[in-house]
Order: structure tokens, then C-alpha cells, then sequence
């Protein structure tokens, strides 16, 4: 039998606008694609305002975005690890090891071989680097949620974020560079250590800043802020999805089943991820309470960073960029179809 570790017994729902992100992503899709055709020099100024390749207004909707997330971690946490070590250990195995190196294979096999006759042949090598920018760096954020939705344990949900968030300030740079490298791109190291720098970093700093100012006025008014600050994140992301979109339209329209074809490796890849770390943890006798946010942290991307260094390195126009967008377009129906698998095989997860 596994070992009893009493859940949370907090559990809130997620909420009507969370549960139906996919649809408002799908209306960010056709209003950008719209926007895209009909207002084409609006777009191309957007896109011109950067520096170092780090496209300015894109940066500012990105902080927006991860800011709010980032309040919500409490870094002292770690402490809780060793409660929760072989649960810790599968997540990192997965997050680290397997999924960055499966999504790898997984591009290789369907984007390169598979798909190509039906991708543009000079988008090819750009969507497989998007693909790996997706698995490079797990979620930080709509994880918490995925977790209290399947009983999930807080303290080992926040510790392995937490770790997660660590290993990610100085492993994301070097992995990328390594899994992009063995797929014959060009990384420039100098935009993709800034990517980082101004979307793990510097966020990461000022967020706990924030954190701790805001606690000192108490606990309820710093849910409360969060509470405020969680529609500025998800507006964030969806004016960022218009302009991604606004400037993929032309692509989208000529090639409209671009979108389902980058969508396979990435459906595959989340069940498959999700699915061996909610194995290993049973083999490992962890409990359910720990093992079901261990699969879905395990399967989950930060797809935020994702689009952030796509954009950086390869540009609004490239397939790399839009590889990141397909994964959030199918994160939320995926990683909640997740959720009910863990809670549906809970009986199976506990028996011998």
C-alpha cells in the first residue's frame, strides 16, 4: 500500500474563465488573424519596437503575466522537500531527464519525417525549436490549480515548483542550447541568457519583493491582490496570443492544418510524461496525494517562457513562436483530462 499522507483539504474549483481558456485562446486566434490582415503596418510596428531582439511591448505582457503567478511562491518551502523526497525525485526525473529529451525525439519523428511534406520546409527546423522551448522548462502556474483540482498535496505541489523554479534559473539556457544544438539550429547563447534573465530572473526577484511587502499588510490582503492581479495575468497572455497570431495569419490561412500537426508531439508528449511519473510514483509506494501533482508537473509546460524566448530568439513570424502557442491552446482540455484520469484511477493508484 502506498503511504498516507493527508491532502489538502482546501480545494478550489477552477474557475469558469480558467475552465474555458481554450475557447477564449480560440477567439484571441481569429481576432489576431483578423486584426493581422486587416491592420498589417499596426502589426509590423508592434514588431519593430525591440531591443537586443527582445520585442519591448511583448516583455511587458510577459512580466504581466508571470508577476502574478510568481507571488504565489513561497521560496522558504524548500524546507518541506525531504517529506516528500521520492515525489520530488520522479517530478525532477520527468521535468529534467525525460521530457525535454522525449519532446526532442518526438519532433524529430512526426515534424521532421512524419509531417514534413505537409510543413513549410524552411519553418521545419523553427517548429521543432519552438516544440523544445515548450518542454524545456515545467509549469509554474496553472500547476496549482491542476493540483488542488485532484487533491493534490499543497506543500509538496509548492516545494516542487519551488526546485523546479531553481534548477530552471541556471539548467533552462543550457538545455535549450543543447536539445536546439543536436537539431542542427544556430542558438545565439547571448539572447537566449537574456531571454532567461528577463523572464525567470528578474521576475523571480521582484515578485518575492512584492511577496513580501504585501504579507507584511496580511494575509488577507494578499490574497486579496492576487485575486485582482489573476485577471491582469490572463489578459496579459490572451493580448499576447493576438499579437502572435495577428503576425501568423497569413501562414495559419494558407496552411491551416499547421496548428493539428504541431498539436500531435505535444498531446503525446503530456500523456505520455504524465502518465509514466503517475507509474513510477506508484512503483515508489508514494501517495496519491503527492503522486497526482507529480504526474501533471511532470507533463506540464511554462509555456509563458516558452513563448517569451521563441519570440526573442526566432522572432513574431517564426514557426517557433507558433509551435509555443499551439501548446497553449491545447494546455487547458489536455492537462484537465489529465486531472480526471488521477482522480478516476485513484482505487487502482492504491491498491497492491
Amino acid at each position: 500500500m502506498t503511504t498516507n499522507i493527508k491532502p489538502s483539504n482546501s480545494r478550489p474549483k477552477i474557475g469558469s474563465f480558467e475552465r474555458n481558456l481554450t475557447w477564449w485562446v480560440s477567439a484571441c486566434i481569429v481576432v489576431g488573424i483578423t486584426l493581422g490582415q486587416l491592420l498589417p503596418s499596426l502589426f509590423q510596428s508592434v514588431g519593430s519596437i525591440k531591443i537586443a531582439e527582445v520585442n519591448l511591448p511583448v516583455a511587458i505582457l510577459i512580466w504581466l503575466m508571470i508577476i502574478p503567478m510568481l507571488l504565489k511562491i513561497d521560496f522558504k518551502a524548500m524546507g518541506d522537500v525531504l517529506q516528500h523526497v521520492r515525489g520530488i525525485g520522479v517530478t525532477l526525473f520527468i521535468n529534467w531527464v525525460v521530457k525535454p529529451f522525449s519532446m526532442a525525439l518526438l519532433a524529430w519523428i512526426f515534424i521532421r519525417h512524419l509531417f514534413a511534406g505537409y510543413l513549410p520546409t524552411e519553418q521545419i527546423d523553427s517548429y521543432i525549436a519552438g516544440l523544445i522551448l515548450l518542454a524545456a522548462a515545467p509549469c509554474t502556474a496553472m500547476v496549482f490549480v491542476w493540483s488542488n483540482l485532484c487533491d493534490g498535496d499543497a506543500k509538496f505541489t509548492l516545494s516542487q515548483v519551488a526546485i523546479n523554479d531553481a534548477i530552471m534559473l541556471f539548467a533552462f539556457a543550457p538545455l535549450v542550447a543543447l536539445l536546439l544544438g543536436l537539431s542542427s539550429i544556430s542558438v545565439p547563447w547571448n539572447t537566449l541568457f537574456i531571454s532567461v534573465l528577463l523572464f525567470i530572473i528578474v521576475p523571480v526577484v521582484i515578485s518575492q519583493i512584492m511577496r513580501k511587502l504585501l504579507l507584511a499588510k496580511g494575509q488577507q490582503t494578499f490574497e486579496a491582490i492576487l485575486k485582482r492581479l489573476n485577471p491582469i495575468s490572463l489578459t496579459a497572455l490572451l493580448t499576447t496570443l493576438v499579437l502572435l497570431f495577428g503576425f501568423q495569419g497569413q501562414q495559419i490561412l494558407a496552411q491551416p492544418m499547421i496548428i493539428a500537426l504541431l498539436a500531435v508531439p505535444i498531446i503525446i508528449q503530456v500523456y505520455f510524461n504524465s502518465m509514466f511519473a503517475y507509474w513510477l510514483n506508484k512503483k515508489f509506494k508514494v501517495a496519491h496525494c503527492v503522486a497526482g501533482p507529480s504526474a501533471l508537473i511532470g507533463a506540464s509546460n511554462f509555456f509563458e517562457l516558452a513563448v517569451a524566448t521563441a519570440i526573442a530568439l526566432f522572432g513574431f513570424n517564426s514557426g517557433a513562436a507558433l509551435a509555443t502557442v499551439v501548446g497553449v491552446l491545447i494546455e487547458v482540455p489536455v492537462m484537465l483530462s489529465v486531472v480526471s484520469i488521477v482522480n478516476k484511477s485513484r482505487s487502482w493508484y492504491e491498491s497492491d
